[in-house]
């Protein structure tokens, strides 16, 4: 069975090393789309995460012709109906950056109680592979909004989202720790095991 070269269907090269350890060990040739330069952006109108997901990893896929899979993360808050969810990476508005982002949620929350601060990461992994139809995993993890921001580590809303059984937020974490229970940690165990189980079949017919 030849090698399976396996992309990651982003540009954002934050999330590919966070991605990586994951798969570490699975026989694949694991790469980045940042290393085609002229991949296309790709315009995320999807009305759900999943939608979202399937059309990056469906581009990448078609790009590369090689095996693809991308995420969609949205960070759900209860006080504020679900938001920002699908628009988490916007939420501020055109050329939102991750410390916009943030300042944004935390001025929408200002009134909000700490018994209310409830929320959840949500990931869902589209994996595509030519010829086959494109199938999705998912994972969740629940926790609350901070009132400041804490931590210096990790990305995007990481230093306002509070995982209460550790009392840290995920930007307190290191990348280790937050890689075992986060959203994304647990939508990769699921994508792994997928992998396993095709490429496993792939080695049993060849």
């Amino acid at each position: 069975m030849r090698e399976v070269t396996l992309v990651i269907a982003t540009q954002n090269r934050d999330k590919g090393r966070e991605i990586m350890p994951h798969l570490s060990g699975v026989p694949v040739q694991l790469r980045g789309l940042w290393e085609w330069e002229e991949a296309p952006d790709v315009e995320e109108t999807g009305d759900t995460l999943a939608a979202n997901a399937i059309l990056k990893a469906e581009s990448a896929m078609h790009h590369t012709g090689r095996w693809a899979f991308a995420d969609d993360t949205g960070l759900e808050v209860d006080a504020l109906e679900g938001a920002p969810g699908v628009f988490s990476a916007r939420y501020a508005g055109p050329g939102a950056t991750y410390a916009s982002n943030r300042v944004h949620l935390l001025k929408e929350m200002e009134a909000v109680p700490p018994a209310q601060r409830t929320a959840r990461f949500r990931t869902v992994i589209a994996l595509a592979r030519p010829g086959f139809p494109t199938e999705t995993m998912e994972g969740a993890v629940d926790g609350t909004i901070t009132e400041t921001e804490r931590g210096t580590q990790g990305f995007g809303y990481d230093a306002v989202f509070e995982y209460p059984p550790e009392g840290k937020t995920f930007a307190e974490m290191s990348l280790p720790e937050k890689n075992e229970i986060s959203h994304r940690g647990r939508a990769l165990v699921a994508l792994r095991a997928r992998l396993e189980a095709l490429l496993a079949s792939a080695r049993a017919k060849s």
